[in-house]
């Protein structure tokens, strides 16, 4: 389903110490389940550090940013434009409609709210969608929005450059270097 030429998450907003986890999941999902890349607050160093060792050792690509103009990106955005608020349209009624302006071509920024988001940016949307219109995690939010864009192809992606990856088990863990060397043992439970 990738046919647009970028698909980008601005995480809106960052209340460092408050927000510092949510922020830094919010990357980590945007990375895990198909974004291109994230924009993160230029307050949110860490989170936009933690993200991008992750991407180093575990693969891309995936780029983020730090940027202060959160609002002029949002204005400025050449492309389609969702906002994820509680207070939206049904993401199972617009999903669709969203799918096929990405499939045209049209890049899409997806703005996940860390703090009470100004009047202008619903009005800016051309999508404010609500995924159970229930209050609930924006990272919640982003990863259902970001599965049902995909349709669950991104569950399958290759990742290109990563030190290591994740071996899937029924039971324990196990991790390999890119070489295939064991970098973590399964551990006994005591």
């Amino acid at each position: 389903m990738h046919d647009a030429r970028e698909v980008v998450v601005l995480r809106y907003g960052h209340r460092p110490g408050r927000d510092d986890r949510m922020t830094t999941h919010v990357g980590l999902t945007a990375r895990a389940l198909g974004a291109d890349r994230v924009i993160f607050p230029d307050n949110a160093g860490q989170s936009a550090e933690t993200v991008r060792d992750i991407t180093d050792r575990f693969g891309g690509p995936f780029a983020v940013e730090l940027r202060d103009d959160q609002k002029a990106i949002v204005r400025e955005f050449e492309g389609t434009v969702v906002h994820l608020t509680m207070y939206g349209e049904r993401v199972q009624d617009v999903e669709a409609e969203v799918r096929e302006a990405v499939q045209a071509g049209d890049d899409l920024l997806v703005v996940v709210g860390g703090e009470k988001v100004p009047w202008a940016l619903y009005e800016r949307a051309d999508f404010n969608v609500g995924v159970t219109n229930q209050p609930h995690s924006e990272v919640a939010g982003l990863a259902v929005f970001l599965d049902r864009l995909f349709e669950g192809a991104e569950l399958d992606r290759e990742w290109e450059n990563a030190d290591r990856r994740v071996m899937p088990e029924a039971t324990g863990k196990a991790v390999v270097d890119a070489d295939g060397t064991a970098t973590d043992g399964n551990e006994p439970v005591e």
